[in-house]
């Protein structure tokens, strides 16, 4: 039985992504390094310090990673607070609304940093859903790693078997199954490249998983 949800943010609850796309070129530019599409694709899911730190390395840079995070950081919240096309992701304030109506305990778990997350948060008056809000920028390690989801869990005050996330990178995915939750993978259209096959179940349209439907989830397994 459905008792809460862990929601990815990025992707998921609002479409940041061409946001963060331009905040990191305009960060790549500032330190001279050259990004392909594929190693930024390969960034999906993980948190800015840990992508800085992985670009550091593998540019060998003399810059500390922090510099690169502050550098984008200022970058990302210039165009979030001047870009006015930014809005939640379609379908997804009512699938909000419906499980809070419901008693389905609600909590965020992102990679984002909680700067960028409280921004969202405040943007869009979604506190009033959330019981917690867990940032990746914030634990030891990473998704793929399952330390944010674990924690998440023990922030719904639920059992795992009785919760799903939701989310649309395959970091993400992989975190989720790693920590032994439910996945519910959201292809978005809006996510590029990005593998679903560990997922427990695909959409592209979060009428699939109402609460009505998505329920009694432990009985599809």
């Amino acid at each position: 039985m459905l008792k809460a949800v862990l929601f990815d943010m990025d992707g998921v609850i609002v479409d940041t992504e061409p946001l963060h796309h331009k905040a990191y070129y305009m960060m790549f530019n500032a330190f001279n390094i050259e990004v392909s599409p594929e190693l930024y694709e390969s960034f999906t899911g993980q948190s800015t310090i840990n992508i800085c730190k992985g670009l550091c390395d593998h540019f060998k840079l003399d810059n500390n990673p922090e510099e690169l995070v502050q550098n984008k950081r200022t970058a990302f919240t210039n165009l979030f607070h001047n870009d006015l096309s930014l809005q939640l992701i379609n379908g997804v304030l009512e699938l909000i609304k419906d499980y809070h109506a419901n008693g389905v305990t609600l909590v965020l778990a992102s990679s984002a940093s909680m700067f960028t997350i409280n921004n969202v948060f405040t943007r869009f008056n979604l506190d009033q859903y959330f019981i917690a809000k867990l940032s990746g920028a914030d634990l030891k390690a990473s998704k793929p790693h399952p330390e944010i989801f674990e924690k998440a869990a023990e922030a719904s005050g639920h059992k795992r078997e009785h919760c799903i996330v939701i989310e649309d990178s395959t970091n993400g995915i992989k975190a989720a199954k790693a920590a032994g939750i439910y996945c519910v993978g959201f292809d978005s259209v809006n996510s590029k490249n990005q593998d679903y096959s560990q997922a427990d179940m695909v959409i592209s349209d979060f009428k699939a998983i109402n609460y009505d439907k998505i329920k009694d989830f432990s009985t599809f397994k």
